[in-house]
């Protein structure tokens, strides 16, 4: 495992391998942010931070895969570069050059177009799996949750290896996190525990993916929030900073016996619910006009704040989005892999449903 004095130097010898015209580059996942029975570049190997009611030990810890997302300005340029720099990255598909690329990148499922299984030359034993999206499609998912693919894993930390350049998405960004926040409280009871908090935004692009059923392992979400509590602290707390109107909270102490208490009057509720992002409005008001008389935005977003069934409708509509944007990226990553590597990756995901 690599330490923290070297993570910043691998990174920069990762991306020197790539074309450099990208806005935004971060990584995610287990390979990077620590995750309970997972190795990360990022963390000790020491689980003393870890609660002791897991199962997993620093014994048992599997190696993770980095992953990256490319953020390009040019998908069509990026792309036609890569192909020349990196043509293994690619499956068949770079027959078809870049510009075709770009636009099956830009057309289909989550916008996100994906290599996996690359191994890094000169990097013993580092393997990586890189996402590219424009920069246009990158904000529109932060502020809109159309596809909640993208914009969900940045509601979890991450590890920023290029800054945007970019005002707006740095906006987008902070937009992003406060949607996540409006959403979980919305699906939270009245009281309840920092922990709590965090595994409900974490939960937000987990709900729904198809993944969770058979692929991935069925404690992840808890995994994930246990190890980074600071790690959460230092992404939220300026946010919620804007919700102590209806919001008791504290950052300190244990985040499983500190209880926070918010608002829960109607008035609240549809607050909460006119600063949701358009997609899942828009999923919340066919949900509640379906069988009925249809209304418009506002009447529903009224109504169901008065609703007992209000946290069910608002749940299926985030579960929902996620749902059909992970079933079609990963049917969209098949041929983008080709079908060895699409089968390596499913084996690897399946091998943890069964904690193999």
């Amino acid at each position: 495992m690599l330490t923290r004095g070297n993570v910043k130097p691998l990174y920069y010898r990762i991306l020197s391998k790539f074309p450099p015209n990208f806005s935004l580059c971060f990584a995610y996942g287990s390979g990077v942010k620590q995750q309970i029975g997972y190795e990360s570049l990022s963390s000790p190997s020491s689980t003393k931070n870890v609660h002791r009611t897991t199962t997993s030990s620093s014994d048992n810890k599997k190696p993770a895969m980095l992953d990256l997302m490319f953020v390009v300005e040019n998908p069509h340029q990026w792309h036609s570069q890569n192909i020349s720099q990196n043509p293994c990255h690619y499956s068949f598909m770079r027959q078809l050059g870049g510009n075709c690329i770009a636009r099956f990148q830009e057309n289909y499922a989550a916008r996100v177009y994906c290599n996996t299984l690359i191994p890094i030359k000169d990097e013993k034993n580092i393997m990586i799996k890189y996402g590219v999206i424009s920069t246009k499609d990158l904000v529109e998912d932060l502020l809109d949750w159309r596809d909640l693919y993208v914009a969900g894993r940045l509601q979890k930390p991450v590890e920023i290896v290029r800054e945007p350049n970019s005002s707006k998405v740095q906006s987008a960004m902070h937009l992003n996190l406060q949607s996540a926040v409006h959403s979980a409280l919305l699906l939270l009871p009245k009281e309840f525990s920092e922990f709590d908090f965090y595994c409900t935004i974490t939960s937000l692009s987990y709900n729904g993916d198809f993944r969770m059923i058979f692929g991935e392992n069925k404690n992840k979400v808890q995994n994930i929030v246990k190890p980074q509590i600071e790690n959460f602290r230092s992404l939220y707390g300026p946010v919620l900073d804007l919700f102590k109107s209806s919001l008791e909270y504290s950052l300190m102490g244990d985040e499983y016996a500190v209880k926070w208490k918010q608002d829960k009057a109607a008035l609240v509720i549809l607050q909460h619910l006119n600063q949701l992002p358009k997609w899942p409005i828009r999923r919340i008001v066919r949900e509640w006009n379906y069988g009925r008389y249809r209304s418009d935005t506002e009447d529903v977003l009224r109504a169901i704040a008065c609703s007992p069934r209000y946290q069910e409708i608002v749940k299926k509509s985030f579960s929902d989005i996620v749902w059909q944007s992970s079933i079609k990226q990963s049917i969209k990553n098949i041929p983008t892999a080709g079908f060895k590597k699409s089968l390596a990756y499913s084996w690897s995901k399946a091998l943890k449903t069964f904690n193999l």
